[in-house]
């Protein structure tokens, strides 16, 4: 496997990286054009890697970033499991995959998790974002605060959705930096990342993961699309104590990703000893600035039903073959989510001075045919714009 290294550390990183391919005879091939890489979730050590620090739009692995930060908020005591988290308007008026609650509506934080990580609801993610930390923005500069101190050099957030902004990337070891600090630092939430599906009333909503379920030991942990990103995937599993994590990005649809990260997976597992070289202590090479962008390749040449994070139906005789696209061979293991049940304390980032909470009402501005008096111009807080790729193209 030839990696292209930065030349300063050329010499130090090549016997790393060919210490490690002597034990890696199983991960020999054709390189991957792609962003890819795999590692132990142990100790960080990892199994093969390649266009590890290109930058890339993460689309909805985003999502995990946004859990972190509501896992610290919860560790921290600014809110509990059941703190109530309102739909905004700002919030319902997100594009799909949503779930398509109307403003004023009230969910459990648990609840409006699952929601984001399982169906990958772009109106539930914005609305944590704002219910925590009173607003987009605000959310934004916690993520980045969290990546910063995480180590992520290459990522960049505005969002906690994953809709596309030129100015949110990420790259495949930054994640995973990210899946580490997630798995290790909170493993109760765990089994959060392995849900086969959610029930919502009557309505069953499947992971896009299709790996859970159909892979042996997959436990984790999410997907991601939009047209500039391409298909983006992060899959682990867990095999006699072992477990595996590979980040792939820019697959061309989601069977071939699911299909990508199962066959990284099978290859680590196939080898027992990974080099000693870690996810944080990977040396920089390779282009570690532009911004790959798959959006021609991925939108303008498909038709508009390949551009969605759902595979194709099992019943879909034009879609290729694989295992993953295969209905499970067992009952769905479904969990309840809905509105209702937030009995815990209202979020602090949503609460005034007085301990009040805040009303989501428009700010009143002065009559445009007088003057405005001293003191009246409304304040600005941040920038809570991002430009969006049409409906059917994010995730």
């Amino acid at each position: 496997m030839h990696v292209v290294i930065a030349k300063p550390l050329r010499t130090f990183a090549r016997h790393a990286l060919l210490a490690g391919a002597v034990a890696l005879p199983a991960l020999a091939g054709p390189a991957l054009a792609n962003p890819t890489i795999v590692f132990d979730l142990e100790n960080g050590k990892i199994l093969q890697h390649q266009e590890a620090f290109k930058r890339w739009y993460p689309a909805s692995l985003t999502k995990l970033m946004t859990a972190y930060v509501a896992f610290r908020a919860i560790a921290a005591g600014e809110v509990r499991l059941d703190s109530p988290i309102k739909v905004t308007k700002r919030s319902a008026s997100e594009p799909p995959s949503k779930m398509g609650f109307k403003p004023g509506s009230v969910m459990r934080l648990d609840n409006a998790l699952k929601m984001i990580l399982v169906k990958s609801a772009n109106d539930v993610a914005m609305a944590v974002g704002e219910n925590i930390a009173g607003s987009q923005a605000a959310f934004a500069e916690r993520m980045n605060a969290e990546a910063r101190r995480l180590g992520m050099t290459g990522t960049h957030f505005v969002n906690p959705n994953g809709l596309f902004s030129p100015d949110q990337y990420t790259t495949a070891r930054d994640l995973g930096l990210l899946v580490m600090a997630i798995r290790t630092e909170f493993p109760q939430y765990a089994p959060w990342f392995s849900i086969e599906g959610l029930a919502v009333g009557k309505k069953k909503i499947s992971n896009y993961n299709l790996l859970i379920g159909r892979y042996p030991g997959a436990d984790g942990m999410k997907t991601g699309f939009v047209c500039p990103s391409g298909f983006n995937m992060i899959g682990s599993a867990t095999r006699d104590g072992r477990t595996l994590v590979a980040v792939v990005l820019g697959e061309k649809s989601a069977i071939t990703r699911a299909e990508t990260v199962a066959r990284l997976l099978d290859q680590g597992f196939a080898t027992p000893t990974p080099g000693w070289l870690t996810v944080a202590a990977l040396p920089s090479y390779g282009d570690t600035t532009s911004v790959n962008d798959m959006n021609d390749e991925i939108c303008r040449k498909k038709p508009a039903k390949e551009q969605s994070e759902a595979a194709a139906p099992v019943g879909d005789k034009n879609a290729p073959k694989s295992p993953y696209r295969k209905k499970l061979d067992h009952a769905p293991a479904l969990v309840a989510v809905g509105l209702g049940g937030a009995t815990g304390p209202i979020p602090k980032a949503m609460l005034d001075a007085s301990g009040q909470e805040y009303a989501d009402v428009p700010l009143p501005s002065w009559r445009p045919d007088l003057p405005p008096p001293p003191g009246a111009e409304p304040a600005v807080i941040g920038s809570a714009t991002a430009a969006q790729e049409p409906a059917k193209a994010v995730n």
